[in-house]
């Protein structure tokens, strides 16, 4: 495990910094990201948006992260902690994700990733049965 906790420091860091020459060694060559609003990014689309510049954090880390491996594969289910914009607009500020990492000649290799919003997060939309308030927030009445 400590191979797959290697792999998502530098990770973390290619994104945070933006740094998509890194970013392309770490990502499968038929990588696959399914946004948080279910739109699809393949390899070339996920690193065009920091080559272009769309992308940028001033922070991007894992917590709550939960591997497993099965037959040369790694899930892993993890909270994705980001500040940052989209061509100027805020992105949300944490995302549960599911990452899957294959073993390629040794190394991991991230082959897809699924965003999911986490209600009542900054960014996210609110919990449902709510009212449209955010997690800890009280009704007026």
């Amino acid at each position: 495990m400590q191979a797959i906790e290697e792999f998502f420091t530098a990770w973390a860091a290619a994104e945070q910094a933006g740094d998509a020459a890194t970013l392309e060694t770490q990502l499968a060559g038929d990588f696959t990201a399914v946004g948080p609003l279910g739109f699809i990014l393949t390899k070339q689309a996920w690193l065009s948006r920091h080559r272009q510049g769309d992308l940028t954090y001033q922070a991007f880390s894992l917590s709550e992260v939960n591997p497993r491996t099965v037959a040369g594969a790694a899930i892993i289910t993890a909270r994705n902690n980001t500040r940052g914009s989209y061509q100027g607009h805020p992105i949300p500020e944490a995302v549960r994700a599911t990452l899957v990492l294959v073993s390629d000649t040794g190394s991991w290799k991230l082959a897809a990733i699924h965003m999911s919003f986490i209600a009542g997060t900054p960014g996210a939309p609110p919990i449902p049965g709510t009212g449209g308030r955010a997690a800890g927030e009280r009704s007026a009445t």
